[in-house]
């Protein structure tokens, strides 16, 4: 007998718990109209660039108009100043940037600098 009663209890306590539970839900009433959504954007327009024909010549504008003429007896001018030699210090630093792209450790590099710069 007690032990129908404990249940009767128990079940009366779980129903006020589960309804306990589902009144503190409050759904308010809807009072906005429903606005359907807006139209899909149209997909981007893919234009196809004109290839050019193997056979076709360029167009006007690229085509070399006038020739160049070379002589024969005279040979192309040449560079007739020299230019300045970096200084020294310019030189090491331009070798040890050197050694370090080439993955040496710091004595190689400094050796290798050594021997860079002074060339």
């Amino acid at each position: 007998m007690r032990a129908a009663c404990a249940a009767i209890v128990l079940s009366v306590m779980s129903v006020a718990i589960v309804c306990g539970a589902q009144a503190q839900v409050i759904i308010p009433p809807s009072t906005a109209p429903i606005v359907p959504p807006p139209p899909p954007i149209p997909p981007p327009r893919i234009e196809v660039p004109a290839v050019p024909k193997m056979n076709s010549p360029p167009p006007f504008q690229l085509q070399n108009t006038t020739p160049g003429r070379v002589q024969a007896d005279t040979p192309p001018a040449g560079r007739t100043t020299k230019r300045a030699r970096p200084s020294y210090g310019d030189r090491v630093s331009r070798c040890l940037d050197e050694g370090a792209a080439l993955g040496l450790g710091p004595n190689e590099r400094s050796e290798y600098s050594r021997a860079c710069a002074n060339r």
